[in-house]
Protein backbone atom coordinates (compact mmCIF):
# COMPACT_ATOMS: atom_id res chain seq x y z
CA UNK A 1 0.00 0.00 0.00
CA UNK A 2 1.24 3.47 -0.86
CA UNK A 3 0.58 6.77 0.86
CA UNK A 4 0.68 10.29 -0.50
CA UNK A 5 2.91 12.55 1.61
CA UNK A 6 2.81 16.32 1.42
CA UNK A 7 5.91 18.37 2.17
CA UNK A 8 5.05 18.82 5.86
CA UNK A 9 5.19 15.04 6.22
CA UNK A 10 8.32 14.64 4.10
CA UNK A 11 10.28 17.03 6.31
CA UNK A 12 9.67 14.61 9.19
CA UNK A 13 11.53 11.88 7.30
CA UNK A 14 14.71 13.86 7.86
CA UNK A 15 14.18 16.27 10.77
CA UNK A 16 13.32 14.99 14.23
CA UNK A 17 9.99 16.75 14.63
CA UNK A 18 6.94 15.60 16.60
CA UNK A 19 5.25 12.61 14.92
CA UNK A 20 8.31 11.86 12.76
CA UNK A 21 8.10 8.15 13.61
CA UNK A 22 4.65 7.71 12.05
CA UNK A 23 5.96 9.11 8.75
CA UNK A 24 9.15 7.08 8.88
CA UNK A 25 7.08 3.92 9.28
CA UNK A 26 5.35 4.44 5.91
CA UNK A 27 6.59 2.22 3.10
CA UNK A 28 5.84 3.53 -0.37
CA UNK A 29 5.54 7.29 -0.63
CA UNK A 30 3.96 9.22 -3.47
CA UNK A 31 4.77 12.93 -3.57
CA UNK A 32 4.02 15.99 -5.64
CA UNK A 33 6.91 17.45 -7.60
CA UNK A 34 6.30 20.59 -5.49
CA UNK A 35 8.21 18.75 -2.76
CA UNK A 36 11.41 19.24 -4.78
CA UNK A 37 11.31 22.91 -3.74
CA UNK A 38 9.20 22.89 -0.58
CA UNK A 39 11.21 20.33 1.42
CA UNK A 40 14.67 21.93 1.01
CA UNK A 41 13.00 25.33 1.64
CA UNK A 42 11.74 23.98 4.98
CA UNK A 43 15.25 22.85 5.97
CA UNK A 44 16.77 26.23 5.09
CA UNK A 45 13.97 28.01 6.93
CA UNK A 46 14.85 25.97 10.01
CA UNK A 47 18.43 27.19 9.57
CA UNK A 48 17.33 30.84 9.31
CA UNK A 49 15.27 30.38 12.49
CA UNK A 50 18.31 28.96 14.32
CA UNK A 51 16.85 25.45 14.59
CA UNK A 52 19.51 23.87 12.34
CA UNK A 53 23.08 24.72 11.53
CA UNK A 54 23.88 25.46 7.90
CA UNK A 55 25.80 22.18 7.75
CA UNK A 56 22.83 20.21 9.10
CA UNK A 57 20.39 21.92 6.72
CA UNK A 58 22.71 21.03 3.85
CA UNK A 59 22.96 17.41 4.96
CA UNK A 60 19.18 17.08 5.22
CA UNK A 61 18.66 18.74 1.82
CA UNK A 62 21.20 16.38 0.24
CA UNK A 63 19.58 13.33 1.86
CA UNK A 64 16.21 14.43 0.49
CA UNK A 65 17.66 14.95 -3.00
CA UNK A 66 19.19 11.48 -2.96
CA UNK A 67 15.81 10.03 -2.04
CA UNK A 68 14.03 12.19 -4.62
CA UNK A 69 16.33 11.43 -7.56
CA UNK A 70 18.07 8.19 -6.56
CA UNK A 71 21.84 7.90 -6.76
CA UNK A 72 24.36 5.80 -8.68
CA UNK A 73 21.71 3.96 -10.66
CA UNK A 74 19.57 3.37 -7.58
CA UNK A 75 15.86 4.00 -7.72
CA UNK A 76 14.35 7.08 -6.09
CA UNK A 77 12.56 6.55 -2.80
CA UNK A 78 9.46 8.42 -3.96
CA UNK A 79 6.98 8.08 -6.79
CA UNK A 80 6.62 11.65 -8.03
CA UNK A 81 3.43 13.15 -9.43
CA UNK A 82 4.17 15.82 -12.03
CA UNK A 83 2.13 18.93 -12.72
CA UNK A 84 0.23 18.52 -15.95
CA UNK A 85 -2.46 21.08 -16.69
CA UNK A 86 -5.18 18.75 -15.39
CA UNK A 87 -3.71 18.70 -11.89
CA UNK A 88 -3.40 22.48 -11.85
CA UNK A 89 -6.96 22.90 -13.14
CA UNK A 90 -8.30 20.52 -10.50
CA UNK A 91 -6.22 22.35 -7.87
CA UNK A 92 -7.86 25.62 -8.91
CA UNK A 93 -11.24 23.96 -8.33
CA UNK A 94 -10.17 22.58 -4.94
CA UNK A 95 -9.23 26.08 -3.74
CA UNK A 96 -12.87 27.07 -3.97
CA UNK A 97 -14.30 23.81 -2.65
CA UNK A 98 -12.07 23.45 0.42
CA UNK A 99 -10.71 26.97 1.02
CA UNK A 100 -7.11 25.79 0.52
CA UNK A 101 -4.01 27.85 -0.22
CA UNK A 102 -2.68 27.41 -3.74
CA UNK A 103 0.10 24.90 -3.14
CA UNK A 104 -2.03 22.90 -0.70
CA UNK A 105 -4.69 22.59 -3.40
CA UNK A 106 -2.05 21.34 -5.83
CA UNK A 107 -0.86 18.84 -3.21
CA UNK A 108 -4.43 17.54 -2.79
CA UNK A 109 -4.98 17.45 -6.54
CA UNK A 110 -1.75 15.43 -6.84
CA UNK A 111 -2.96 13.01 -4.16
CA UNK A 112 -6.25 12.59 -6.00
CA UNK A 113 -4.39 11.91 -9.26
CA UNK A 114 -2.21 9.34 -7.49
CA UNK A 115 -5.30 7.61 -6.08
CA UNK A 116 -6.95 7.62 -9.52
CA UNK A 117 -3.85 5.92 -10.96
CA UNK A 118 -3.48 3.51 -8.02
CA UNK A 119 -6.60 3.04 -5.87
CA UNK A 120 -4.47 1.57 -3.06
CA UNK A 121 -2.98 5.06 -2.58
CA UNK A 122 -5.84 6.05 -0.29
CA UNK A 123 -3.82 7.47 2.62
CA UNK A 124 -2.47 11.00 3.00
CA UNK A 125 0.31 11.92 5.42
CA UNK A 126 -0.02 15.59 6.20
CA UNK A 127 0.34 17.94 9.17
CA UNK A 128 -1.51 21.01 7.87
CA UNK A 129 -5.01 21.13 9.40
CA UNK A 130 -6.79 22.61 6.38
CA UNK A 131 -5.19 20.17 3.98
CA UNK A 132 -5.93 17.28 6.36
CA UNK A 133 -9.60 18.28 6.54
CA UNK A 134 -9.83 18.60 2.77
CA UNK A 135 -8.12 15.22 2.24
CA UNK A 136 -10.55 13.60 4.68
CA UNK A 137 -13.48 15.21 2.87
CA UNK A 138 -12.13 13.71 -0.36
CA UNK A 139 -12.22 10.26 1.25
CA UNK A 140 -8.58 9.76 2.20
CA UNK A 141 -7.43 8.01 5.36
CA UNK A 142 -5.13 10.33 7.30
CA UNK A 143 -1.71 9.76 8.86
CA UNK A 144 -1.40 10.41 11.72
Amino acid sequence: MSAFADSSALVKLYADEPDHKVVRDLDILVVSCLARVEVPAAFWRKHRLGQLSAADAGVLATAFEIDYFGVDGGLPRFAVVGLPAEILEHGAHLVAVHGLRGYDAVQLSSALAARAADPSCATVACFDDRLRNAAAAEGFTLVP
